[in-house]
């Protein structure tokens, strides 16, 4: 069904095709700016540090973690992990980065609303995201085999009408938590990005001059959130019209 169907790919291929083109184009941009070396010679842990102490945030653990830019902030033990790249690098990039991360600290320290509201969000997009698909397409299984018509009797046969349609609207519930998580991503990593710029200036961390290689990495990492967003909304999209829901042809 899901692998196979021509409307699935109609939604999601330019929401995937748009994916790829942010992805690569924020490897490309790192890599342009993880060769620029900032004036000041710190690193990006010793950046990040620096953002924080002069916000008054003291008791965030700033550690390494392998992988390439596999860094985000944990608010669940506070703290900053930073890739190799970005935590001894001394790069625009790996500045520009890890302050980003360090905004994230920051927001939990001021009680930042739509980071709490996406904290709230995890454990049932998590779930909406494993189980979505599962659930809605067994109900749309259901609900095909309980709209078969018997030809001696013209009467529908199967039964399981009313337990897909409730299957089919479970997975679409489901699925809108992880939309839901998506769409809350983007002030909270736009709010993280702008305050990673702020600082970046108001420590003295980066010159006027260096300041726009940091804010082409982070304005490109951003667009990632976009794509995420788009390819989420794009899927439910296709739940709502595949099970007739959204643009006639309810199943009933």
């Amino acid at each position: 069904m899901f692998g196979i169907d021509p409307l699935y790919y109609l939604f999601s291929l330019p929401a995937l095709l748009l994916s790829m083109l942010f992805s690569a184009r924020v490897k490309s941009t790192f890599a342009k700016y993880s060769k620029v070396p900032a004036a000041c010679r710190m690193t990006g842990a010793e950046a990040a540090a620096a953002m924080l102490a002069r916000s008054g945030v003291h008791d965030v653990r700033i550690k390494p973690v392998s992988g390439f830019l596999t860094d985000h902030y944990n608010p669940l033990d506070n703290t900053l992990n930073l890739s190799p790249d970005v935590y001894k690098g001394r790069s625009l990039a790996a500045l520009g980065v890890a302050c980003h991360e360090a905004g994230h600290a920051m927001q939990k320290a001021t009680a930042y609303p739509w980071l709490g509201v996406r904290s709230a969000l995890v454990p049932a997009a998590n779930f909406g995201s494993k189980f979505a698909m599962i659930v809605f397409f067994a109900g749309l299984a259901l609900s095909g085999a309980a709209t078969q018509v018997d030809p001696a009797t013209g009467a529908a046969v199967g039964g399981g009408s009313g337990l897909g349609l409730m299957l089919v609207k479970a997975g679409i519930v489901l699925f809108g938590a992880a939309v839901a998580f998506s769409v809350v991503t983007l002030p909270v990593e736009w709010d993280a990005s702008a305050r990673a710029k702020k600082a970046l200036m108001e420590c003295g961390i980066l010159s006027p001059s260096e300041e726009r290689g940091a804010a082409a990495v982070l304005n490109a990492a951003f667009m990632t959130y976009i794509a995420a967003a788009v390819s989420s909304i794009s899927t439910l999209l296709y739940f709502l019209v595949r099970s007739g829901l959204l643009g006639g042809n309810r199943r009933r």
